[in-house]
């Protein structure tokens, strides 16, 4: 999928990308979703599917909590307080961490939740504000929501496929 240049394909982008996340991760049986095996966000590290999720989760929360204190005129901390834009595997690490207690199912419907609050924040942007003025630097609030949804949720699934057809559980299939 071509990266979007307008609301309307950003939209769709998510969408899509999200739908087929959603179908791959339907797939998986519940006692698979804590093993460590697919390649982590930081080299030479594993992750599970939770932790995926996890991860998927606190960038859409980081992309509300943009928004939030943006529009509220707050002070906008990029990635995240604490963190440096070369810091991205200890911020993948926090996410990890802060949503280590919750079971898959409890995971997906966190992802769903947030990712309805994205798609309902685009709805109320205009064209404009989402891809005709800088947002953050060089980058527009679309390019921005795009780099840590549609894309994010595209790579997943592609993790996740690649980890299927490595893994004993899925030979069959």
């Amino acid at each position: 999928m071509a990266v979007p240049t307008n609301k309307l394909e950003l939209q769709l982008a998510i969408k899509t990308n999200y739908d087929k996340l959603v179908k791959e991760l339907t797939t998986i049986p519940h006692q698979q979703t804590t093993v460590t095996e697919l390649e982590g966000h930081s080299k030479g590290t594993w992750m599970s599917i939770n932790n995926l999720l996890a991860y998927l989760i606190g960038w859409g929360e980081l992309v509300l909590k943009w928004n939030r204190d943006k529009d509220s005129n707050e002070v906008v901390y990029f990635p995240e307080s604490g963190y440096k834009w070369n810091e991205l595997g200890k911020l993948a690490q926090k996410f990890y961490q802060d949503y280590k207690d919750f079971d898959f199912k409890t995971l997906l419907q966190k992802l769903d939740k947030t990712v309805a609050a994205i798609l309902d924040l685009i709805a109320h942007k205009s064209n404009q504000e989402l891809y005709e003025t800088a947002w953050y630097e060089k980058w527009t609030l679309g390019r921005m929501i795009q780099f840590n949804t549609s894309s994010p949720y595209s790579n997943a699934r592609n993790r996740i496929k690649k980890w299927k057809k490595g893994s004993s559980c899925f030979i069959d299939q």
